[in-house]
């Protein structure tokens, strides 16, 4: 069993890494299986947060709109981590969502503008492995079955409430068994993330007039587009309202 570890969770705008953005970090690190301290901070993810997910986290365009561009935060939030396991509920979601953020950011400054390599545990993986009659495995039925508080899908409630869990399930299911120590203990997370540029000057020029020419009030915060999400959103463009 794992004791030292910080637990992950993330809001974001969708579910694809590719095109969504995070817009609330929080992380609580665990030693000797206890809380002892918390990283937490809405962000501004250079977009429009869609209407099912402010209904579904409570955080609303107004509430992101101050707030800072993970490129602001990414310093502290590395530091935070350090070298720690990564604890998370299906936690290639969230490692995914932070390694592209990462990368494409400037990645870890002593370790190569393109790496963020973390070991992790998944308490999702866990659960499905040890609790296969369950109806269900989503981390606030699961905190129901093992009395842990929780506010579900705001970030930092998720995390703690992930820790708690993990120690939870080690008690039920590791106590006395030997056998089933790998199945808790952490592995090298594998997600491959190419660095993306900004936007060209030519892309942000010719958005800036697609809108003007449509009358379309943009989605994004053009200054913060990658190459790649300009490029998407242009050809959204041409194939709704044409050249």
């Amino acid at each position: 069993m794992v004791t030292d570890f910080v637990s992950l969770d993330l809001e974001t705008t969708g579910l694809n890494p590719k095109e969504d953005a995070i817009i609330e970090i929080g992380a609580v690190r665990f030693r000797d299986g206890k809380e002892d301290k918390v990283f937490q901070t809405l962000l501004n993810p250079g977009r429009i947060i869609p209407q099912r997910i402010t209904e579904l986290t409570g955080i609303a365009q107004k509430d992101i709109e101050e707030m800072p561009h993970f490129a602001d935060i990414q310093k502290e939030l590395l530091a935070f981590l350090g070298d720690d396991i990564l604890m998370a509920h299906s936690v290639l979601f969230d490692y995914s969502f932070l390694k592209r953020a990462v990368v494409n950011n400037g990645g870890v400054s002593n370790k190569g503008s393109d790496t963020f390599e973390k070991q992790g545990i998944d308490t999702l993986k866990i659960a499905r492995k040890f609790l296969p009659d369950l109806e269900s495995r989503r981390l606030s039925f699961l905190c129901d079955r093992y009395n842990i508080p929780i506010k579900a899908h705001r970030a930092v409630e998720d995390a703690r409430a992930t820790g708690i869990l993990y120690t939870k399930l080690a008690e039920e299911f590791l106590k006395d068994k030997p056998e089933n120590a790998k199945d808790f203990m952490p592995v090298l997370l594998k997600y491959k993330v190419k660095k993306e540029g900004p936007a060209t000057p030519a892309q942000k020029e010719r958005l800036y007039k697609l809108l003007d020419k449509h009358k379309l009030k943009t989605e994004y915060d053009i200054g913060q587009l990658t190459k790649n999400e300009a490029s998407r959103y242009l050809d959204r463009i041409y194939a709704e309202y044409g050249r």
